[in-house]
This record gives structure tokens, C-alpha cells and sequence, in this order.
């Protein structure tokens, strides 16, 4: 691993998990909860400037961060204590981490639609000795239907034109105003080993294409990490399979390797995954205690403190025992 390599996971560590933790602090702000230390970094101080109500500071590991809250973990209901506000709030203080993330992962996706452009319907490259071009399809054509069904988006192209299986489409363009038909055989490409009629999409830059894009590559991404999660407890995924900080770096250094593009949709990837993750019902994160708060509105009493603690303890301890698992296995992949 070189030092850019390094020094960019950091980056990326860093700035999602202090986004993640300004969620907290700032819905936290928001319900009247009094923030005693908002840290960027773990372990001893570097700096720190005392605010009116709140200290800010820096610490010297460059890697996670905290918003302590008064009360937080502890039967406290003083004004201004975490304990004293409404459940709604509580549970809305607690998710905000989460959807702090959420969030980063849609504006990276949306930054990386705006650089790289959305794929429209319309032609940019039509290849020569393929069967779009013999059969007459240009440059700056837009496809408009495919076996008479309807397309608006490069996605509906690409369904619909099936790279499994030989097979001859009919294709309606609009080019220069006029609806023309096309009957295309696709052809098989031995390097890609599949079908293909041999067009390229025209890629087009638009804020309003990069943010509903980001919205819906958000959404699958998160789609399909939870189909992964499940996939691990059915035995379809082994636990072998789980990369860890140790193997996320690996990944950022071939991430940059492909330049900006890729390393910031490494960062939506994680970014969404520390989403999912948090909201997760896992003691020690933040889906136990919004778990704690909902029994606490079902029974009409909280949770004993003592109780919650020990559950949450045995919960990271779990976890640092994940952790050591995933880290060992990253460990024998980079050798």
C-alpha cells in the first residue's frame, strides 16, 4: 500500500464518518439536546475550542469521531438531556447518522453523473462491421421503440436488447424528425462473450439528470446490499466474502487507479453501506438504541440503563470479534 493509497482511505473514512456524526449533532441541535464534544478523530487531543454551549476538537487518530450528547448514556432527564425529549426525537437524533450518509452517497453519485454525463436513448457511437450499422442506424439517431414497446431511458435499451441469445430486433428511430424502422440481427462479440447490435449511448449532463440519477442509483446500490445481507444469513454468501477497513484500502488504492470517477463511487458505495449498517437492530450501533426507544414507547417505561449498557457491551464485543475475523481475512487476501 502506498501513502496516497492510505492517505486517501483516510479521506474517505474521514469525512463519512464526520458527516455521519454531524447528523447527530445537528438534529441534536435542532431538539434542544445540549452537544457537550463534537470530536473529529479518536484518542488524545490536538486541539479543541470551547463554544458556547459545545467543545469542538481534534484528535489524533484520523479515524472515526463522536457527538457526545448530555445524558446520553445515562437515566438523565435534566433539561437539555438526550433522555428528556420526545421518543419521535430521539429516534429522529439517533437515524440522523444514517441519513447523513444516505445522503452523501446521493450527492457523490450525483457529482459522478455530472461529470460523466446520464446515457440517453440517442446514438453517439454506431460500430462499423456490427449489425446497427449494416442495418442502417447512425450517429445521432434516437431510439424510440424496441419490438414496439415504448423506451425512455438508456436502461429500457439495454433490457431489451437480451446479450444471452442471438436474436433479431425491430427498432423504431427518430432521426431528423422522422420515424424510421430498423430489423436488427445481434451479433456475438467473442471478447465480451455476448450478443451485441453495436451502439453506444449518447451521454448527456444536466443537474436534473445527475440528481434523479444519483436518487436511483442510490436506491439500488442500497437494494443491493440488503439482498447481500440476507444472502449471508441464508448461507448463499460466504463470511469469507466480508471486506473490512484492512481490505477497503486495498480496494481505494485500484480505485484510484481509474481516476476521480471511481474513487468517489467507492465512497458512495461505502457511504451507503455505513447507512444501512447503522440502522441495522445490532446492540452497540445506532438501529439498537432506536430499538431501545420503540420498547420504550411499547411497554410505557424505558429500558433499565444497566440493562441497555450490558446488552450494548456484549454487542460490541460481538463486533470487535467480527472485526478481528474480517480484518484476518483481508490480511491472507493481500498476500
Amino acid at each position: 500500500m502506498t501513502f496516497q493509497t492510505i492517505l486517501m482511505a483516510i479521506l474517505i473514512f474521514g469525512f463519512l464518518i464526520v458527516i455521519h456524526e454531524f447528523g447527530h449533532f445537528i438534529f441534536a441541535k435542532l431538539s434542544g439536546v445540549v452537544v457537550e464534544e463534537f470530536a473529529i478523530g479518536m484518542g488524545p487531543k490536538l486541539f479543541g475550542y470551547q463554544g458556547k454551549e459545545t467543545k469542538y476538537s481534534l484528535r489524533l487518530i484520523p479515524m472515526g469521531g463522536y457527538c457526545q450528547m448530555l445524558g446520553e448514556d445515562a437515566e438523565d432527564y435534566q433539561r437539555g438531556s438526550f433522555n428528556s425529549k420526545s421518543k419521535l426525537a430521539r429516534i429522529l437524533i439517533l437515524s440522523a447518522g444514517s441519513l447523513m450518509n444516505l445522503l452523501g452517497c446521493i450527492v457523490l453519485l450525483m457529482i459522478i453523473f455530472f461529470i460523466v454525463g446520464v446515457p440517453s436513448t440517442t446514438l453517439d457511437l454506431v460500430e462499423r462491421d456490427y449489425p446497427a450499422y449494416e442495418a442502417g442506424l447512425r450517429q445521432g439517431d434516437t431510439i424510440v421503440a424496441i419490438e414496439g414497446k415504448d423506451v425512455d431511458s438508456w436502461e429500457d435499451v439495454t433490457s431489451q436488447i437480451s446479450s444471452a441469445e442471438e436474436k433479431i430486433y425491430s427498432v423504431d428511430v427518430l432521426r431528423d424528425g422522422q420515424l424510421l424502422n430498423f430489423s436488427i440481427a445481434s451479433k456475438f462479440d467473442e471478447e465480451l462473450n455476448q450478443h451485441r447490435i453495436g451502439i453506444t449511448s449518447l451521454r448527456e449532463k444536466s443537474i436534473f439528470s445527475s440528481f434523479t440519477n444519483g436518487f436511483k442509483q442510490t436506491f439500488l446500490y442500497g437494494k443491493l446490499i440488503l439482498e447481500s445481507i440476507g444472502q449471508l444469513f441464508t448461507g448463499e454468501v460466504s463470511t469469507d466474502s466480508l471486506t473490512g477497513p484492512i481490505g477497503i484500502v486495498s480496494v481505494v488504492g485500484q480505485s484510484m487507479e481509474y481516476g476521480i470517477v471511481a474513487v468517489l463511487n467507492l465512497a458512495a458505495v461505502i457511504s451507503i453501506n455505513l447507512a444501512i449498517f447503522n440502522i441495522l437492530p445490532i446492540p452497540a450501533l445506532d438501529g439498537s438504541r432506536i430499538l431501545f426507544v420503540i420498547i420504550e414507547a411499547i411497554k410505557g417505561s424505558p429500558v433499565s440503563p444497566e440493562k441497555e449498557g450490558k446488552i450494548h457491551f456484549v454487542g460490541f464485543a460481538l463486533l470487535m470479534v467480527v472485526a478481528i475475523f474480517v480484518a484476518y481475512n483481508d490480511i491472507l487476501r493481500l498476500r
